[in-house]
């Protein structure tokens, strides 16, 4: 295929329909196909990236080997095309202007009036084909945030309707995602809203070629018949999105729809293969008939919200299809825990994770609850903060540096055994500017780290400002908390674990960020291991 072959997702009715998921999974199955595939996310608002946003607000963010900070869609796609995204894969409206204010500032426009067509929509596609012409793409899926008609999305509408131009009818795609609503009280399904979505596409001159339609019951073949008519589509491309029961069926689920051949039909692609989706039906399988079952405490403090643990969530999913054993994560907020009832909250756990974040609230709550799992020899596994906080108990309960603490919570503690990076010191802005994106680790021969990964040298993703203070190095080495990962740059320590404990490993990086449905991540696997094996002694 001589050049790429663009596809648009756009979603409309409401947003949370899941683009990202029928984005990554019409991928999934044209990948199965061979070819390669390769996903990009456009987010409506006006912040530079994700970095900045409260996870509350947006969930996760979620990090790329090259140091993008990215909406956690990105995550998706990784997860289920098994490749790395880049920064190329994550644009922002907040991007998007501050490049062409950029060019402005420096005269680049020679002078001319600077407007949002043709100016800002020729940065967007400047970006949407970034991908497309590296050659190394077949296609390249894009998936536009936000709904149809939303005042922020309409430069990217805008953008869309001018690359069927730039490519060709026949390099050019639009799916529409889209809701039919159920009136229990009428008990019947709904047409109307996606009607008036499509009709809001065409208002801005784009006719969708595929609807993808998202609903709760089957879609009878007189409301298909309709929305083809009222939709102007093919009545084969009104595609049923059933709520499916895990989102790794919804490939399986779209296979059965035929979107895949949809789309190929209508780029005028010929390809009579059928999907090798082999790998991916035994992951189901094993993910749906587990012969285990084991207990795993979440402690952070955005529980309320699960997608600000997105990844670390289908990390247990892809270790306990490994395992084949099911993880029920129950979620701890850090707040509630106290030295008075560790015992009550953890004590019936076969595993405690302490999750990453930042500041200084439920940090106790945290060190507590390390505290009752390093005593009782629950497995545990910290990352990034919650590495951190292990040190900080480690100090204050078996060093007896009773105000040791991190710089972060405590600027005056004569204990920093946790501290700014040095290079973190002179840094004012927030955005961006952490330590961000992969980085090397060498581990230590023998250690367990080094037999979870069978390897000694790895790479791992980070995104963090405080680390390890090494000045302590040695007493914690010496009192049983060892340094089992190290970056051989710059000797700062990426893995801690605890000698005579059955599963004590803290990271300071993220290793959820790179657990994909074929490549389980090993941390993830052995940790669940090691909460099966607790769990039958």
């Amino acid at each position: 295929m001589a050049t790429a072959k663009y596809i648009f997702v756009t979603g409309g009715v409401t947003s949370s329909l899941g683009k990202g998921i029928i984005s990554a999974s019409l991928g999934k199955l044209l990948q199965a196909r061979g070819f390669n595939v390769t996903i990009q996310k456009f987010d409506p608002y006006i912040n530079i990236d994700p970095g900045t946003l409260n996870p509350y607000e947006h969930g996760e963010c979620f990090v790329t080997d090259d140091g993008a900070e990215t909406d956690l869609d990105l995550g998706h796609y990784e997860r289920f095309l098994n490749s790395p995204t880049s920064q190329a894969n994550n644009v922002t409206t907040g991007r998007i202007y501050n490049n062409v204010i950029t060019k402005e500032r420096k005269g680049e426009y020679l002078g001319k009036t600077v407007q949002v067509v043709p100016h800002i929509t020729d940065e967007i596609k400047k970006n949407i084909f970034q991908l497309g012409e590296t050659g190394k793409f077949d296609f390249v899926i894009t998936e536009i945030g936000g709904c149809v008609g939303d005042i922020e999305s309409l430069p990217f509408i805008e953008a869309v309707r001018q690359v069927k131009w730039d490519v060709g009818t026949n390099n050019f795609l639009v799916i529409h995602l889209t809701l039919i609503p159920y009136l229990s009280a009428a008990k019947e399904l709904k047409t109307k809203p996606t009607q008036h979505s499509v009709k809001q596409l065409l208002e801005a001159g784009i006719q969708p070629d595929i609807l993808v339609c998202r609903s709760e019951h089957h879609l009878p073949l007189e409301i298909r018949k309709k929305l083809a008519l009222f939709c102007n589509v093919h009545i084969n491309s009104v595609i049923e999105a059933l709520d499916a029961e895990t989102i790794y069926d919804v490939p399986i689920l779209m296979r059965k729809e035929k979107l895949a051949e949809r789309v190929l039909a209508k780029l005028k692609i010929n390809h009579k293969e059928e999907p090798d989706l082999e790998q991916w039906k035994s992951f189901l399988g094993k993910l749906k008939n587990p012969t285990d079952e084991v207990e795993i405490g979440l402690v952070g403090k955005y529980v309320e919200l699960p997608d600000a643990y997105k990844s670390i969530v289908e990390s247990f999913i892809h270790a306990g299809a490994a395992n084949e054993c099911k993880v029920n994560i129950h979620w701890i907020s850090s707040e509630t825990i106290n030295e008075k009832n560790t015992k009550t909250i953890l004590g019936n756990l076969d595993g405690v994770l302490v999750a990453p974040g930042f500041g200084e609230r439920g940090i106790q709550g945290k060190i507590e609850a390390i505290k009752y799992v390093r005593e009782n020899n629950i497995p545990f596994f910290g990352i990034c903060l919650g590495m951190q906080c292990a040190v900080v108990e480690f100090a204050r309960n078996v060093l007896h540096l009773s105000k040791a603490s991190s710089t972060e919570i405590d600027q005056k503690s004569p204990d920093p055994v946790i501290d700014l990076m040095e290079d973190q010191k002179k840094v004012t802005n927030m955005g961006g500017t952490m330590r961000l994106g992969a980085y090397p680790c060498k581990l230590k021969k023998g250690s367990k780290a080094n037999g979870v990964y069978g390897k000694l040298n790895i790479s791992e993703r980070h995104r963090h400002r405080y680390e390890f203070n090494n000045k302590y190095l040695e007493k914690m080495e010496k009192a049983g908390l060892k340094a089992t990962g190290i970056n051989p740059e710059t000797g700062l320590v990426e893995i801690i674990e605890l000698d005579n404990h059955p599963w004590f490993i803290g990271t300071q990086f993220h290793p959820e960020l790179k657990s994909t449905v074929l490549n389980p991540h090993p941390l993830f696997v052995k940790f669940v291991e090691a909460a099966i094996i607790k769990k039958k002694s």
